[in-house]
């Protein structure tokens, strides 16, 4: 062992630059000139036999440069610290480094092999180290590990995710994926359209019609977007522009797919109809009801929708259906208290309740809203001429001009013959004036018609209460006047009216002297004289021969003139005191003044204070008026000379 190492020492090719050293150490060549071409495998058969203990390394060549790899250990990475600084800078003073730092690594070696680390490089390809792997600075991690995608294969996946959790009907996860696929490809009509789906299945449709519209407009006549276009503009409520959609589609659409869209608009033209000729708002209340039946779920009811259901509880009239239409004027004036539509259904709400400076004041506003609007104007002039007219005929009626105000008041109805509160009022008036003229006929038609128009009129019931007894029909007006009390037991002065009613009625089933005489019941004495000189030369026995009758009408017209012409007797005729028996008032009954009268007819403190000849011989008797005009039975006593216009009842004077 000791000869072979001595030998190898005396090599005389042995030296730093030689192939071996290259070899094994791979450090780069002193200079190109010293390498010999013709010598690498000797050196390395040298070398072999110099050094039998290092590890042997085996270089296999062949003709295809590309085939040549180093062995393991020749690796650049595997020397020391410095020699791997000492190539580093044989290196970089012989070539410069190309540093693509942009670039990944390639996966497979390139087909040429790789160049030597020499000044002269070329000379060098069989016997230099391989190079080097260039030094990268990846920008980050997700550039060299992850490729990147393109904004459609983004909007992609979002769509996925969004198609997912629609499935599962979580919408608002749906809409937010959906959101992100239009946000990386705006141009995309069917992210839209899903969307769309999305928002309509959580029952927003407002938003919904927007996406159906806007992907519309990016893919025209496209059957699907058309499709839930339609639907979305019928759960809206807008059925005419969702047939106008199903008419562009084609091929065309089912029947049954435009059913609803059909039947929400013939519903709603029926509801428009019943406005414009009807006379009843309970068809224009159902109608709209049907209508509403194919409204999305959660969806408010249009506003022309409100507005007509707010006409047809005018139309109706009636108490509720008037605060309904109040109601309803008002829900539309919390969305926008501007609304001239609105503010003028809730004027004439006011109006039809009789609350007209209210509803003048809502008129102006509407005015004010907007100057041109035709139905604020025209009502608005409709209630100050009816205001007008009201007051002139009160005027007239104040002062006795009963025949004016049945004019004006006629007049009156003529303004507006749909509002059913203020002509009930109207009527009744006149009603009041015509009993003044004593057209009770009339003036009972007149409150009967009133009371069809407002059958809760109680004002109206007590004023053809009175018009039936001043008829002759006192029987009638008693069960009016009693049935007035059963339906309202504290209407003021009720039980008072019912007394005098009774007392009248009681009275007319005796003789009744005025008719007799022929005379009304506040005829002058010398109208009654004239009355009575004519009728007895008519009917005296002599004038009469062979009329049995004769003589019993002679005997009732002295009996007629010889009360009628004695004021004290007159009196007590006219207020019933002599259909007392006054043995009859303290008997019958117990604890005290009542029930002792025929017929089980209680005896008022007022009528009792006048049978005991209080307030110097007389108070007038029991008296019905208390709103104007002489007291029916005359204002003095019993021994005055007042003349009666017959029974008053309370509250008679005009609203």
């Amino acid at each position: 062992m000791k000869n072979l190492f001595s030998k190898s020492k005396k090599l005389p090719n042995q030296d730093p630059g030689s192939p071996r050293h290259s070899t094994e150490f791979n450090t780069p060549p002193s200079s190109p000139e010293k390498k010999s071409p013709k010598k690498p495998a000797r050196d390395g058969d040298n070398e072999r036999r110099a050094s039998p203990s290092r590890p042997k390394a085996r270089h296999t060549r062949s003709d295809s440069k590309s085939s040549r790899r180093p062995s393991v250990g020749s690796h650049p990475l595997n020397r020391p610290l410095e020699e791997l600084r000492r190539s580093s800078y044989f290196n970089t003073m012989s070539e410069p480094m190309d540093v693509d730092r942009d670039s990944p690594v390639p996966s497979s070696p390139p087909e040429k092999s790789p160049v030597a680390n020499g000044a002269n490089g070329d000379d060098h390809k069989e016997d230099a180290p391989p190079q080097p792997p260039p030094h990268r600075t990846p920008s980050s991690p997700q550039q060299e590990n992850v490729p990147q995608q393109s904004p459609s294969a983004d909007a992609e996946a979002y769509k996925a995710a969004g198609n997912k959790f629609f499935k599962a009907k979580e919408y608002s996860r749906a809409i937010q994926e959906y959101s992100k696929a239009i946000d990386a490809d705006p141009s995309s009509s069917t992210y839209r359209s899903n969307r769309a789906a999305a928002y309509m299945s959580a029952e927003r449709y407002a938003e919904a019609l927007q996406d159906c519209k806007t992907a519309d407009e990016l893919e025209p006549n496209n059957t699907k977007i058309l499709h839930r276009l339609a639907r979305v503009y019928t759960s809206l409520g807008r059925p005419q522009e969702a047939l106008d959609t199903y008419s562009k589609i084609q091929p065309p659409v089912s029947v049954k797919d435009k059913a609803p869209a059909q039947s929400m608009m013939q519903h709603i033209k029926q509801a428009e109809d019943s406005l414009r000729t009807g006379t009843s708002g309970s068809m224009v209340l159902h109608a709209l009801d049907q209508a509403a039946r194919n409204l999305g779920s959660g969806v408010d009811m249009p506003r022309k929708w409100k507005l007509m259901r707010g006409e047809a509880y005018l139309k109706m009239g009636n108490v509720n259906a008037l605060g309904d239409a109040q109601n309803v004027a008002m829900s539309l004036l919390r969305g926008n208290s501007q609304d001239p539509e609105a503010l003028v259904l809730r004027g004439r709400a006011l109006y039809a309740q009789g609350d007209n400076d209210k509803a003048i004041q809502h008129f102006r506003q509407a005015l004010s809203c907007d100057p041109d609007f035709k139905d604020a104007v025209k009502y608005l002039r409709m209630v100050q001429k009816l205001d007008r007219m009201k007051e002139e005929g009160n005027s007239s009626f104040k002062t006795g001009r009963y025949q004016q105000a049945v004019d004006t008041y006629t007049q009156a109805l003529e303004v507006d013959p749909l509002n059913k509160g203020t002509n009930s009022k109207i009527l009744q008036n006149r009603a009041l004036c015509l009993s003044k003229l004593k057209k009770h006929k009339e003036a009972i038609a007149d409150c009967s018609r009133a009371l069809e128009l407002d059958p809760s009129y109680t004002k109206a019931r007590k004023t053809r209460a009175k018009a039936l007894g001043e008829s002759g029909d006192w029987e009638e007006a008693v069960r009016e006047l009693k049935s007035i009390q059963e339906a309202n037991a504290s209407e003021p002065g009720i039980a008072k009216d019912i007394r005098n009613a009774e007392m009248e009625l009681k009275k007319s089933k005796r003789k009744d002297y005025y008719k007799i005489l022929g005379v009304e019941k506040d005829a002058g004495d010398n109208e009654i004289k004239k009355a009575y000189r004519k009728l007895a030369i008519v009917h005296h026995p002599d004038k009469n021969p062979g009329d049995e009758e004769a003589a019993n009408r002679f005997k009732d017209i002295g009996e007629a003139y010889e009360t009628l012409s004695d004021p004290q007797k007159r009196q007590r005729y006219d207020s019933g005191e002599d259909l007392i028996d006054p043995s009859e008032m303290f008997g019958g009954a117990s604890g005290g003044f009542g029930g002792g009268m025929p017929g089980g007819m209680n005896i008022s403190p007022e009528m009792l204070f006048n049978m005991m000849g209080g307030g110097g011989g007389g108070g007038g008797g029991f008296s019905f008026s208390t709103g104007g005009g002489p007291s029916p039975f005359g204002a003095a006593g019993m021994g005055g000379a007042g003349r009666r216009e017959g029974p008053q009842f309370s509250k008679g004077f005009p609203f």
